[in-house]
């Protein structure tokens, strides 16, 4: 195949087919090759071997898409916020069996007691969203959320079934992970990863690094619409507003606004593809390793229309088949980013873009991909 868009960075000769589809992504876009821009970036053995890119960072085309450009992942900053809490119980601060309460006694209002750290984290807590109505810049003040949310009743019995917590998930294990070791997730990020260019809550004078983002044309399929996927996603406090971006991409918000490369994301996923290294670095041992990815729960979740097998903040593949044919581990953002872990092949990967999609997880462009690579290996 010819690239029909000038295609940047470096693709071993083996992965010939995934710069392939890498350029076939944007030929089939519908409104045509100069409306998005995208990077794809592999590394097996913590080597890259696939790191690609192309495309405009403005939807003007004025400004070139590079290694530099920085992109909002949404929730695909989920995958980073659980290795960050997994380095929490490597050094010994934080159990996943231990209570969410013992670190954050005002947690056990209203039947909250005896959620474990393990069970936040897989989504499992009953607090998907407000149960009343607020102002969505309530967003904006990360002790007002975590008061509001641990006073308010779970919509489920916690460890019954997971309900996926699109945001608030990031305020809860925040606040623990504060209270467990005295840093936020966002000065952990930069004070122990500072050689990956990744940040949860960017500084102002990193914005004009951001690429613009286009938004869907069309809203995620949530399939029939209860009171627990309403303040999930729907409700006009669901998410945050009314403060303008710069306000957003400042806060520290880790389940939801992790700016960021494919290659940064790439290489933190490799953590846990490389049995816990950072290159020569060791990260987490054996033992934590294990604890963050086994299966925490399996099931319908009340929230997205699938069955999930969550781990300790990742999606396990189990069943969903969205990050390869292997046992992989990751999570997909609003709109199609990707960050995944194979630890069978010691293989990570990671896909950024600009143009978002309705798909919720999956998105085809990410699953091209990952499937071209695969029938490379």
């Amino acid at each position: 195949m010819t690239d029909a868009i000038d295609i940047h960075g470096t693709c071993a000769p083996r992965f010939a087919a995934v710069r392939d589809a890498f350029a076939a992504n944007f030929a089939d876009a519908p409104e045509g090759l100069n409306e998005q821009a995208a990077r794809f970036s592999v590394l097996i053995e913590g080597e890259t071997v696939v790191d690609l890119w192309a495309g405009h960072a403005d939807t003007a085309r004025t400004i070139p898409f590079t290694d530099t450009t920085l992109t909002p992942v949404f929730s695909t900053g989920k995958a980073v916020m659980a290795v960050l809490m997994a380095t929490a119980v490597q050094a010994g601060d934080l159990d996943y069996d231990q209570t969410v309460a013992s670190l954050w006694p005002a947690f056990a209002a209203q039947g909250k007691q005896d959620v474990t750290v393990a069970q936040m984290l897989s989504h499992q807590s009953g607090l998907p969203g407000f149960s009343q109505a607020v102002d969505p810049a309530i967003w904006f003040d990360a002790a007002a959320v975590a008061e509001t949310l641990a006073a308010q009743a779970p919509m489920w019995a916690p460890g019954a079934a997971s309900g996926y917590h699109p945001i608030t998930v990031g305020y809860l294990a925040n606040e623990v992970f504060r209270r467990a070791t005295g840093r936020t997730l966002g000065q952990a990020l930069r004070q122990d990863f500072p050689d990956l260019d990744l940040w949860i809550g960017l500084p102002e004078a990193e914005h004009g690094r951001v690429a613009q983002m286009r938004k869907p044309t069309a809203a995620p399929d949530l399939g029939p619409i209860d009171a627990i996927k309403q303040a999930a996603f729907l409700d006009r406090g669901s998410a945050p507003g009314g403060r303008g971006s710069a306000e957003w991409r400042k806060m520290e918000i880790p389940s939801a606004n992790l700016h960021g490369t494919a290659l940064g994301l790439a290489r933190m996923l490799g953590v846990v593809a490389n049995d816990g290294h950072l290159g020569d670095r060791p990260v987490l041992s054996a033992d934590t390793l294990s604890q963050l990815t086994r299966e925490r729960i399996h099931g319908p979740d009340k929230v997205l229309p699938f069955v999930i097998s969550w781990a300790a903040g990742l999606m396990r593949n189990d069943g969903l088949n969205v990050f390869g044919p292997g046992a992989s581990l990751g999570h997909y953002g609003w709109g199609g980013s990707m960050a995944m872990a194979d630890p069978s092949r010691r293989l990570s990967a990671a896909y950024v873009m600009t143009r978002q999609s309705p798909h919720l997880i999956g998105d085809p462009r990410a699953v091209r991909l990952l499937e071209a690579l695969y029938e490379a290996l």
